[in-house]
């Protein structure tokens, strides 16, 4: 078989990988290597391929030390495998991306100055919350396993990083889009007194203030999304994974990011959070959006009746009776159980995950056009 069918029938495979034959290290070189490749193509052409929100944010120098130490390490496992003769296909996958990324240039590829407002595609915030994720969430998942059977690669895991990869690409359009509406369609209700007295609070009750907001708003949100038929076509999309992990979150309908993503950022928008305050925000919305999903034995004792934990998330995704239509927050618990929401059960987990029925189907496609689609639902 030639290494082009292996590769392809690889991404089409799911399952655990076999340990002990190169396949884990082999992954984790090609999957370094591909990175760096994408990194390299984001300091060639900045202006269209990098968030300009995030390139503000941190520094081109660390991520320069960043991609030489990628390219290291994802040489150093292909090189070990070639020599070992473990997998040489996989390995000789990733030594020619990363030859194409050291032809041109690596990480001294020079930066130089660029026009702001061009239409962009967020690779470099696909790259780094990638690399992120998996390094975090990866080894929490190992170490506090839920479902200690349950693969990295599970079943239609491909679905969920289409998504991922989707949903990261196409960051500017989201914020340009989520941006226009809200103030199109609350700009209105801004008041400088209301804002200057917002922002002058101290630091750690805006921030207890900004979470509780966009809650409250998610909490409705996310209510409309299951009781109204139209809206729950779109959210259905989003419950039809059936193994919850740290891709679970990303399968979202990308009309429901923008109508969601509008409606909560509109209140923080007319209470005029400061920068510092929005950013720390999403941090925490990025962190809990990724953890509650994630196959982590995590429930945090009394503390889960505060905030939104992964077994307080799990619950919202499941088939089972106790969950359908529980458990709508996103951050904070005390919301369901004040409004009547909270579930209520006598096992610690749920049984199983996804729509009931399963009418939702797989694929990126398939699920991007499944709301328009009555017939056979």
């Amino acid at each position: 078989m030639k290494p082009i069918d292996k590769l392809n029938r690889l991404a089409e495979s799911h399952g655990a990988l076999q340990p002990g034959k190169g396949m884990v290290s082999g992954v984790i070189a090609l999957t370094l290597a591909v990175l760096c490749f994408l990194g390299v193509l984001a300091f060639h052409f900045p202006e269209y391929l990098t968030t300009p929100q995030l390139r503000n944010s941190y520094s081109v120098e660390a991520m320069r030390l960043l991609l030489f130490w990628s390219l290291v390490l994802a040489g150093a496992m292909a090189l070990f495998n070639i020599v070992m003769s473990r997998t040489r296909w996989l390995a000789l996958a990733a030594f020619v991306l990363i030859g194409l990324s050291l032809a041109l240039g690596g990480h001294k590829v020079p930066v130089n100055d660029f026009a702001d407002g061009t239409p962009y595609i967020g690779l470099d915030w696909f790259i780094l919350d990638l690399l992120g994720s998996t390094l975090i969430f990866v080894f929490i998942e190992k170490l506090f396993a839920l479902r200690k059977e349950q693969p990295v690669f599970r079943a239609e895991w491909q679905t969920d990083f289409h998504h991922f990869i989707v949903n990261h690409m196409i960051v500017g359009f989201v914020l340009l889009a989520t941006n226009l509406l809200v103030h199109k369609m609350f700009g209105w209700a801004a008041k400088d007194g209301v804002r200057a007295w917002v922002q002058d609070l101290p630091f750690p009750i805006a921030i207890v203030l900004i979470v509780l907001v966009a809650d409250l708003v998610q909490y409705s949100t996310h209510r409309a999304y299951h009781e109204v038929p139209v809206l729950w076509r779109l959210h259905a999309v989003h419950h039809s994974v059936k193994s919850i992990d740290l891709l679970a979150g990303s399968r979202q309908h990308i009309l429901e990011l923008l109508i969601t993503r509008t409606l909560v950022l509109a209140p923080i928008f007319v209470l005029g959070f400061s920068k510092e305050v929005i950013d720390t925000y999403i941090v925490i919305v990025g962190f809990q959006a990724v953890f509650n999903h994630a196959n982590v034995s995590v429930r945090l004792g009394p503390l889960r009746y505060v905030i939104v934990t992964p077994n307080f998330h799990h619950w919202h995704h499941s088939q089972d009776d106790e969950g359908i239509d529980r458990n709508y927050a996103a951050h904070f618990a005390f919301i369901d159980h004040a409004f009547g929401t909270a579930h209520r059960a006598d096992r610690p987990w749920p049984d199983r995950y996804g729509v009931v029925g399963d009418y939702v189907p797989n694929g990126f496609s398939e699920q991007l056009a499944f709301p328009f689609r009555w017939k056979g639902s």
